[in-house]
């Protein structure tokens, strides 16, 4: 069975690459174009086996959305992956703390992409 990815970015270019990139390598993919929508479907019980957002975006951020999904019962444990243009220790630390697993650096790669997927969904 495949593994479904929800992405979230306020980009709809990243949102459709990065898709792109996960159908061609086997993945389903859901996505929403802001913390507010990613939160509204996973409320409403959109299933994920992985969530990948953006840092900044307008509304709700990638760390303030990483903290609510935490509160989720469901996904609780669920990898997180942040996807960001930030290479700031400062913010990768804050998002760890807000309950991230790991993150890419924008622009990522389709294999470091893959790569770092395959690894947090063991």
């Amino acid at each position: 069975m495949s593994k479904r990815i929800f992405l979230v970015d306020d980009s709809a270019t990243i949102l459709m690459s990065i898709s792109n990139i996960l159908t061609k390598a086997g993945f389903e993919t859901d996505k929403a174009a802001s913390g507010e929508e990613a939160l509204r479907k996973l409320q409403g019980g959109a299933k994920a086996d992985l969530l990948i957002t953006d840092l900044n975006m307008p509304g709700m951020n990638g760390i303030e959305l990483i903290k609510e999904v935490r509160k989720l019962p469901a996904y609780k444990f669920m990898p997180i992956l942040f996807l960001t243009t930030e290479s700031q220790q400062s913010k990768k630390m804050e998002a760890k703390a807000a309950g991230a697993s790991g993150w890419l650096v924008k622009p990522a790669t389709a294999e470091s992409l893959i790569n770092t997927i395959k690894l947090v969904l063991r």
